[in-house]
């Protein structure tokens, strides 16, 4: 069911039952009053007839047949007169009699003054009367013929117009729900609109003051993430199919050269040579993307721990001198005597922190005529700093502000290879951990590379400045 038929049939079960209440505390109302107005008239009644049987001593025949004329038009007033002793002075009909008095009603009247009570549908009052002295019960009965005819014409009249209330209502309902969620359809015929052709649609939605607009702008802003997200995927899988197309074409080529004919050794060498060299790019391509999938997960899905950088840069060194093919060369200078270790220690993640820190090492011996990266550590009250710089290529500054965006390379790709992946890749890293990087370069004269990362110690404490340097 949807939520125009819910909210339709909400609103009539509410008018309903309101309806329900309403009309029910009327028809009691009305019956209150009609039997208030009845117990009362029965009273007048019987005072009425006491006093001609009492004081004007109209003859008891005279009184019966006006009684039975009236009774076989309308419903008359059946009256009853006795004694303090039971004794009958006066009944409209005895053959009739309505009420049927006992000796304990008569007595109940007497002591009560006044007593109301129901005979089936008829209604009967007993009244005590005091005259010259002495005491009677008079008893009035009769069937309000009027009265009832009146409710039950306002209780089909209530019903009749409670019916002809719900079918407005339900139309209204129906109405107004269609009307307050006509924005919500027009959203959702946006919404079935975007696809991957489109995603540039965007929800409108005109009154800025509800929960609808609220929504709206919740929406597009989650379409706005989306579509960055769906076009930087669309630009990263542009890339990886150039870069992967690339190397697998060379080895494809090379492994179809050697095949098409016999070959002496040395060029079969010269072919195995060249497409080791593709699978190697390959392969550090492959690790490149793994760890930018990694870099790219939420804080809470990584492991943390208390990382010492210095040791890290350390590891980081060799993992770099170990694989390098070029004899890369790096040094490495503390700046500053460690008096307490939590000017070194970071909350991170030693791998991924170590995967940034050999990007920039490796990226500063490729770039550098001599294959030297040098990494100077230092801290101050907040932060670790560490600065990658080399006397390499330089960077032109039109390039400087993309130099962090995946798989841009600029002008001076053609010194070294590489995936664009590496520096993207280190600025996740360390935006993930809290910290930030900056660089500075002048073409030609080289690169500075500065990471900072908070460490673990907030306190300010002087720091004896010391050279330490591992080569």
């Amino acid at each position: 069911m949807n939520i125009r038929s819910q909210l339709s049939i909400l609103f009539i079960g509410l008018v309903s039952v309101i309806l329900v209440i309403f009309a029910g505390l009327v028809y009691y109302s009305a019956a209150k009053s009609r039997e208030h107005e009845f117990f009362k008239s029965l009273e007048k009644e019987a005072l009425t007839k006491a006093n001609l049987v009492l004081d004007v001593q109209m003859s008891a025949g005279t009184l019966q047949r006006i009684y039975r004329n009236n009774r076989s038009t309308l419903s008359e007033v059946e009256v009853a007169i006795y004694d303090t002793a039971y004794t009958l002075l006066y009944h409209d009909a005895v053959d009739i009699d309505m009420v049927k008095e006992t000796r304990g009603m008569i007595d109940s009247i007497i002591s009560q003054r006044i007593i109301r009570f129901y005979n089936g549908q008829y209604q009967g009052i007993g009244m005590a009367l005091t005259y010259e002295g002495r005491c009677y019960a008079v008893t009035a009965a009769a069937y309000d013929e009027y009265g009832y005819n009146k409710l039950a014409t306002l209780r089909w009249s209530m019903l009749f117009f409670a019916l002809c209330s719900l079918v407005s209502v339900a139309a209204a309902g129906w109405l107004f729900a269609k009307k307050a969620l006509s924005p919500v359809s027009a959203m959702t015929h946006t919404v079935q609109a975007i696809s991957a052709t489109n995603m540039g649609l965007r929800l409108r939605y005109d009154n800025r003051n509800d929960e609808l607009s609220e929504l709206a702008d919740t929406f597009n802003q989650l379409l706005d993430r989306l579509q960055h997200s769906f076009e930087a995927q669309k630009h990263v899988v542009s890339n990886i199919s150039h870069e992967l197309r690339t190397p697998l074409t060379s080895v494809f080529a090379e492994l179809q050269l050697a095949l098409d004919r016999e070959r002496t050794i040395a060029e079969y060498q010269r072919s195995i040579t060249q497409a080791t060299n593709d699978v190697q790019r390959l392969i550090k391509l492959t690790n490149s993307l793994l760890d930018l999938a990694k870099a790219s997960y939420d804080e809470s899905e990584i492991a943390f721990t208390m990382v010492r950088l210095d040791e890290l840069l350390i590891e980081a060194r060799a993992r770099v001198l170990a694989s390098s093919q070029h004899e890369y060369t790096v040094h490495l200078i503390v700046e500053c005597e460690i008096e307490n270790d939590t000017f070194l220690t970071v909350r991170g993640n030693e791998y991924l922190l170590s995967v940034a820190f050999v990007n920039l090492m490796e990226n500063g011996c490729k770039f550098s005529p001599n294959k030297q990266s040098n990494v100077a550590l230092t801290y101050n009250n907040t932060s670790v700093i560490i600065r990658f710089s080399d006397i390499g290529v330089g960077i032109p500054p039109e390039e400087l502000s993309l130099l962090f965006t995946t798989f841009y390379r600029g002008s001076n790709k053609k010194y070294a290879d590489g995936n664009g992946i590496g520096l993207s890749l280190t600025k996740r890293i360390i935006t993930l951990h809290g910290g930030s990087i900056s660089v500075v370069s002048e073409q030609y004269m080289g690169t500075t590379f500065t990471v900072e990362l908070p460490h673990l110690h907030n306190t300010s404490q002087s720091s004896t400045m010391n050279t330490n340097s591992y080569h």
